[in-house]
This record gives structure tokens, C-alpha cells and sequence, in this order.
């Protein structure tokens, strides 16, 4: 663990070469969408399913390589932390959408 960066806890921050691979994936998932929507290869709803699917998996990426969020036990709260923060923006952004779409359809029925 010569280039792992370590805390006072002893947990691992990344080495060069998981930075280094992180990277390469994340640049590969940058360049997959944006080919797919620059050539026109894909119709409009898969080219869409495309950008979301890369979308989601460079999140992940992200979080792996470069937050360093893993399954440890030492990682635990931190991984808790971060599920429930995103439930409640996918709550908050469902649930007003939901209201919005919900309002437009009252407002404009006759």
C-alpha cells in the first residue's frame, strides 16, 4: 500500500492506479452517450434509455473510485448516510412532480 493514501482510522483513501481506472471508466461512460446522441445511430427513447443507463452507472463509478464508498464496515454509515439522502431527494423530486402534473391536469380540465 506504498501509494494508498490511509486516515488516523487505518481506512483506505485510493491508490493512483484505482484513481487512474476510475477515471478511464468514467471517460468511457462520458463518451458512450455522447456518441450515441451526436451520431443519431439510436432512435430518440433508446438514445435516451442510453444517456440514463451510463448516467446511473458513472454515478456508481464515482461513488467506488472516487468517494471511496464500499462495503466495509467502516464505510457503513457513510453508504447509510448516503441511501437515505438519496431517497429523500428522489422523494422530494417524485412527489413534486407528481403535485405539478397532478395540478396541471385539475387546472386544465373543463
Amino acid at each position: 500500500m506504498a501509494n494508498a493514501h490511509t486516515t488516523s482510522a487505518g481506512s483506505s483513501h485510493g491508490s493512483y492506479k484505482s484513481y487512474f481506472i476510475g477515471f478511464i471508466i468514467s471517460v468511457i461512460l462520458t463518451a458512450i452517450p455522447f456518441a450515441a446522441v451526436m451520431t443519431h445511430a439510436l432512435p430518440k427513447d433508446m438514445t435516451l434509455l442510453v444517456v440514463l443507463v451510463t448516467a446511473v452507472v458513472q454515478v456508481l463509478v464515482h461513488l467506488v473510485y472516487f468517494l471511496h464508498l464500499d462495503r466495509t464496515s467502516e464505510q457503513r454509515w457513510n453508504v447509510i448516510a448516503f441511501v437515505f439522502s438519496a431517497l429523500i431527494i428522489a422523494f422530494l423530486v417524485g412527489l413534486s412532480l407528481w403535485i405539478m402534473f397532478s395540478i396541471h391536469h385539475f387546472m386544465m380540465a373543463k
